[in-house]
């Protein structure tokens, strides 16, 4: 069962992003407050829960969560100012967009940087252990795969619908074939290098 609340104080926000391992399409965070006395027993990192699952848990999040906030940084941005502080930047974005304004922020991860003077601590697997940045990692990880289904729309050829932008044998082979495209990070090595001369 994963705990409400680490700080002690009711307006406790819970941040998490997801999509920082992909090579193509945004980075997405959520920041989300959920009510004190909120419990829900199927809420986990989303990452161990199914599909169908999250959007249903999204549905519960969305309704009864005190406030939530979700933004995507896009590709130009990671490129720009590379994935962590991609990161942490869409993280501090939600967390800024929030009303009301949290007491304090639990993040998931190692690292984050001050915002507004609202005190934080940053948690280890948090998405594992607190509600609120499971609810977090929900929101970022539904949200990002609405937003790579759409684009998949656009440019099919990668199969984004089914492997979200993540590198997968079958999202690099596609690119060996057509190239990369506009929402594939340039800063990321989008194929693995040669390994082996052909020698004739």
């Amino acid at each position: 069962m994963l705990l409400s609340n680490f700080s002690g104080k009711l307006l406790e926000a819970g941040t998490d992003e997801a999509g920082r391992g992909c090579i193509a399409g945004p980075v997405t965070a959520a920041a989300v407050i959920l009510p004190f006395d909120f419990q829900q027993e199927q809420l986990n990192d989303s990452k161990k829960i199914t599909e169908k699952l999250r959007y249903s848990l999204r549905e519960i999040i969305e309704r009864e969560a005190l406030c939530f906030s979700v933004n995507h940084l896009n590709e130009a941005v990671i490129d720009e100012i590379n994935i962590l502080n991609a990161s942490i930047k869409a993280m501090q974005l939600s967390v800024t967009q929030l009303q009301p304004i949290p007491e304090f922020i639990i993040i998931d991860g190692n690292r984050f940087y001050p915002i507004n003077e609202i005190p934080f601590q940053c948690i280890i697997k948090g998405d594992m252990k607190y509600l609120s940045i499971a609810a977090a990692s929900v929101l970022a990880k539904t949200y990002r795969d609405d937003y790579m289904n759409q684009i998949h729309e656009e440019f099919p050829m990668y199969n984004w619908k089914k492997n979200k932008g993540y590198p997968t044998k079958e999202h690099r082979d596609a690119i060996r074939a057509f190239g990369p495209c506009k929402y594939h990070r340039t800063s990321f090595r989008l194929l693995p290098e040669q390994l082996r001369l052909d020698i004739k």
